[in-house]
């Protein structure tokens, strides 16, 4: 379970970093794309909710 949540986080993290490196949101108003770091946590949040949401093994 503990590795289904860290893997889901880690990959959320990675994604949301990447589409931060897009910079496609110059304002900062959108918390995903707005900056890598930005990205990240909020991908990492996101991603930790698909995961938590899978239920249980």
């Amino acid at each position: 379970m503990w590795i289904r949540i860290i893997v889901g986080a880690l990959i959320g993290a990675g994604v949301g970093a990447l589409l931060g490196a897009s910079n496609s949101c110059a304002d900062g108003a959108c918390p995903l794309t707005a900056n890598p770091w930005r990205g990240a946590l909020w991908g990492s949040a996101l991603g930790l909710a698909f995961a938590l949401s899978l239920g249980r093994d």
